[in-house]
């Protein structure tokens, strides 16, 4: 049985992949770009079963009119793939303060308001799943991406809470965490101002890498979506999906040394509790 779409950022890269998998197996797709012409090719292959929108995620009131706009054409969403964002590349005190309100209203707020704008559509409808693509760069972290990780390490927190409290309505998330993948992602990098003194640093080599192409980059963006859209296909996905063998094998790496820190720390933690003094708490309960 054929399926019902809305995407962000489908301009490019996993967005627009991802349309053209679904449109291509016979499903329906809104798909919301920045530019009203890159999905022509798409467009004139597929007809009325493919909705383009332009939307910016800046703006707010265009988030709910797309959306408005997307249940009104086909009536019912069965996913919602939130894919829209961007990185920003340079150490913290590279970046500028424009630079760091863009990024975070992009990745962050335009993610929680497209959300938002979706959660009372599908309540009404009676259930739906979304997508929210984050990246491995959700659960770990490389120098020079510390604002594009703070938008993923957010997103995936505001996630988090709200599956908890739209469960009850039929309403489940998937947050996807793709590794590094052969898309455009690098091409549409912002970039922030050099500093000379990080250069024999972290942050430095990352740059370094990035610019030479040594980062190490082992996803592939066709395989990468074909998961993504089988996960959401599947009747009881798990919250979190990694995507490739670096995905993987960071957040394994990442979640191993965080369980070993905080098991390191149970007598501290134990010791910040408030002391409760057995005879007296029991004769308070007679």
């Amino acid at each position: 049985m054929s399926k019902t779409w809305f995407i962000t950022g489908a301009s490019s890269g996993l967005g627009m992949e991802m349309a053209a998998q679904l449109l291509a197996r016979g499903d329906r797709v809104v798909a919301t770009v920045r530019r009203a012409d890159a999905l022509g090719e798409l467009q004139t292959r597929h007809g009325d079963r493919l909705l383009v929108l332009t939307l910016d995620l800046l703006d707010t009131s265009g988030i709910r009119s797309a959306v408005a706009q997307a249940f009104d054409r086909f009536e019912r969403i069965d996913v919602a793939v939130s894919n829209a964002g961007y990185g920003l590349f340079g150490a913290a005190e590279e970046v500028s303060d424009d630079q760091i309100e863009r990024q975070i209203a992009t990745n962050l707020t335009g993610s929680i308001q497209l959300i938002r704008a979706v959660l009372p559509h599908l309540r009404r409808q009676g259930g739906g799943r979304i997508m929210q693509v984050s990246s491995e760069g959700g659960q770990i972290a490389y120098p020079n991406f510390s604002l594009y990780h703070a938008t993923k390490w957010g997103i995936e927190g505001f996630v988090e809470a709200v599956a908890k409290e739209v469960a009850p309505f039929g309403i489940d998330f998937i947050i996807a965490e793709p590794g590094p993948t052969a898309t455009n992602f690098g091409a549409g990098l912002v970039h922030g101002e050099p500093m000379a003194v990080y250069d024999a640093t972290p942050a430095g080599a990352v740059r370094r890498a990035i610019a030479d192409g040594s980062f190490d980059i082992k996803g592939d963006a066709v395989r990468t979506v074909a998961a993504m859209i089988a996960a959401a296909d599947a009747a009881h996905p798990a919250l979190r999906l990694a995507l490739g063998s670096i995905a993987y094998q960071s957040i394994s790496t990442a979640l191993a040394a965080r369980l070993a820190a905080i098991e390191a720390q149970r007598d501290v933690a134990f010791s910040a509790d408030r002391e409760v003094i057995v005879g007296v708490a029991a004769a308070r309960r007679g």
